[in-house]
């Protein structure tokens, strides 16, 4: 499923175990309401989320939010939320603003779904 602003293109993919959302473009005030909705139905199933942002040019302080909130309600209801992103714009912005600390960016998807299986793992014991 893909949903397209303007700016922002997100599409939802349901893998096994997971659900990996991908944006594209970028994630600002003006085209994070979608974005927000969408994250915040799919953490409330309780299904651990991967959100790709390694094409995302652009993200400001509602993006981070959006995606913290995410990470939230995913907690509330027994999951995660693991974002990959490269981008050392992106990543340094993690870092400046904190959220690294409560969503520790992945570099690659097979890292971030191995961050999911350790959780997992660490929460089995």
């Amino acid at each position: 499923m893909v949903a397209e602003d303007e700016d922002l293109s997100v599409r939802v993919q349901y893998e096994p175990g997971y659900v990996l959302i991908t944006a594209a473009g970028e994630i600002d005030f003006a085209s994070v309401a979608g974005l927000r909705e969408r994250m915040y139905t799919l953490a409330a199933t309780g299904r651990p989320l991967v959100a790709d942002l390694d094409r995302v040019s652009f993200i400001d302080a509602a993006g981070l939010g959006a995606l913290a909130g995410a990470a939230r309600q995913a907690a509330a209801h027994g999951a995660s939320l693991r974002v990959v992103c490269a981008r050392p714009g992106i990543r340094r912005l993690f870092r400046i603003t904190g959220l690294d600390q409560a969503i520790p960016p992945a570099g690659t998807l097979g890292e971030a779904l191995g961050m999911l299986a350790s959780a997992a793992k660490a929460e089995a014991v």
